[in-house]
């Protein structure tokens, strides 16, 4: 008896302890710890560059210069999950990324104007439709040589870098393509490239109201299956930081004003009167990081809510049981590297729009910014294990070194450096996460 009481007081002694109630808190949340720990890395990297920088990092436009400068690699981000998970690479995203906007640039401003006159409101579709189908075309070029031919992913893309690159400039003979389709530049972000402060509200309160449905229609479905319910104060704690985190990024978007020469244009075409100390009119949310969260959520849907997705893990897990059990492997490795030329085509719009310009220096070193994001974020280069959200975050805190170190003065060559260094860290915090796991 007085052995099982010493033992009772123990256990709850351990539960009392700071590492017992964390403990408590994750299983009753259900928090990913490894999305716990990059996210804990990218609050201690914004605040080491704040500090450093003098107190420019975290300012409304910074942030939100980062937000558009982080999502045409978040973008391609969501489609590299996908492509390690099946244990392939992809080392081509940057050179594609490049050809695709040259193809695009082309498109309308030298081929278009012959048949439609200048801001024809069909140029931007068009072009932006060409540069969307010569990616997957490429993309099923790579998926069927690397699924059906048997050769490397490795090999074939490391080419596909170096093919793409070269015809990036042999369709102009390198020359520079400029400027983009009025429309098109909205892709791009800037001051006309955004949606206003009303409208970030209204986004911002949907997507509040998504996410409390979801935790309702998710406890639901555990109810209706018997699985093991969440505590509501749980759930009430997700919904809330969830909505705080929302309703905070809708308002360092709308902390950013337009600039003074632009707002009053924009006054003066609207015949608002300008106050003393000026106008001020909110940037908003960019066109650009609607599109990458758009891409993140449809990506998110694929892989995990399709038979497709679980395909793609089924693959990375065990190739050889997911062949054994009737999965037509080749064909759905072959469906991953197309979505990635066509996530890659996405990503050459934002950028070329966002430049109003296609060179032939675009999209150089991406491939490894966009590799070193899918790792950084949780997905595992063994195969078997990746998450989308956490790419898109990985892809954040790349852009954070990025920005942070231009904000220092940091030469280009060290940037490379650094990045590298994180790559080559990120994949051994991995090794030793997986052998902990096991």
């Amino acid at each position: 008896m007085a052995d099982a009481t010493s033992h009772a007081s123990t256990s709850q002694g351990a539960s009392a302890t700071p590492d017992g109630v964390v403990a408590r808190f994750l299983k009753a949340t259900e928090l990913d710890t490894r999305m716990l720990g990059m996210l804990g890395a990218l609050l201690i990297v914004w605040l080491g560059f704040h500090l450093l920088s003098g107190g420019l990092f975290l300012t409304p436009r910074n942030l939100w210069n980062l937000s558009v400068q982080s999502a045409s690699v978040a973008t391609m981000a969501t489609g590299m999950v996908l492509v390690i998970v099946t244990r392939n690479i992809d080392l081509s995203v940057g050179s594609l990324l490049g050809f695709v906007g040259m193809i695009m640039a082309v498109t309308q401003v030298s081929f278009l104007p012959d048949f439609l006159d200048f801001g024809h409101p069909a140029i931007w579709i068009i072009a932006l439709g060409v540069g969307i189908l010569v990616g997957a075309l490429i993309g099923a070029l790579h998926g069927y040589i690397i699924a059906f031919l048997g050769v490397p992913a490795f090999i074939v893309t490391l080419g596909g870098l170096l093919v793409w690159r070269g015809a990036a400039w042999w369709v102009t003979s390198g020359r520079t393509i400029a400027p983009m389709d009025t429309t098109f530049r909205l892709m791009g972000g800037g001051p006309g490239g955004s949606i206003g402060a009303t409208w970030s509200w209204i986004i911002g309160i949907v997507a509040c109201a998504a996410l409390v449905l979801m935790l309702i229609q998710g406890r639901r479905q555990r109810r209706k299956f018997k699985f093991p319910l969440r505590p509501l104060w749980a759930e009430g704690f997700l919904g809330t930081v969830g909505c705080a985190l929302i309703l905070g990024a809708v308002a360092v978007a709308n902390a950013y004003p337009l600039p003074s020469a632009i707002a009053r244009r924009y006054a003066e075409a609207n015949n608002i009167p300008v106050p003393e100390g000026g106008l001020f009119i909110a940037h908003g949310i960019a066109i650009p990081v609607l599109i990458a969260i758009g891409v993140g959520i449809v990506m998110t849907f694929l892989a995990t809510r399709t038979r497709f997705g679980r395909y793609v893990f089924a693959i990375g897990g065990n190739p050889e049981a997911a062949e054994l059990a009737g999965i037509n492997t080749r064909w759905v490795v072959m469906k991953i590297f197309i979505l990635m030329g066509v996530l890659a085509s996405i990503a050459a719009a934002i950028s070329t729009a966002r430049l109003n310009a296609a060179t032939n220096a675009q999209g150089t070193l991406d491939e490894l910014l966009v590799i070193a994001a899918a790792v950084i974020g949780g997905t595992s280069l063994g195969g078997g294990v990746g998450t989308v959200a956490g790419a898109m975050i990985g892809a954040v805190l790349m852009q954070s070194l990025a920005t942070g170190m231009i904000l220092l003065g940091v030469d280009t060559p060290l940037q490379n450096i650094v990045v590298g260094a994180v790559l080559v860290v990120a994949v051994w915090l991995d090794t030793i996460y997986r052998k902990r796991t096991q």
